[in-house]
């Protein structure tokens, strides 16, 4: 007997999940690291900020040689925009950020939700 296969629509609506969620991870993760070093605004300002970030980094990290550098500028960048920082704070939400993101990874690998990322935080 032939494996059976999900319906096309069941794969697209997991797909929309599991994006919906990343985005969701990364802004709680920009969320906990522009509260700690800067005037945070909502979450939801987050979220919109992580937003930003992806799309950025999905634009330009595939440059060759320069896409990573170039595209880790850009979302600090953003996050100096969005949160009306200095490049060196901006930087330092950065880091905030990818270290709130491995956090909130790990638990949810503890309780068994592994298929998700912090979209938004570059390196997480």
């Amino acid at each position: 007997m032939p494996p059976v296969t999900p319906p096309a629509s069941l794969g697209l609506t997991d797909r929309v999940l599991t994006f919906a969620v990343s985005l969701l991870v990364g802004g709680v993760a920009l969320h906990a690291g522009a509260h700690v070093l800067a005037d945070a605004r909502d979450y939801g300002h987050a979220v919109v900020t992580a937003l930003f970030g992806a799309l950025a980094w999905a634009l330009l990290e595939p440059i060759p040689l320069i896409g990573g550098a170039v595209a880790i500028v850009t979302w600090v960048a953003i996050v100096k925009r969005r949160y009306r920082l200095g490049w060196l704070r901006a930087a330092g939400v950065g880091i905030a950020t990818w270290a709130a993101a491995v956090v909130v990874l790990a638990a949810l690998e503890l309780i068994g939700i592994g298929s998700v990322s912090a979209l938004g935080v570059p390196g997480a």
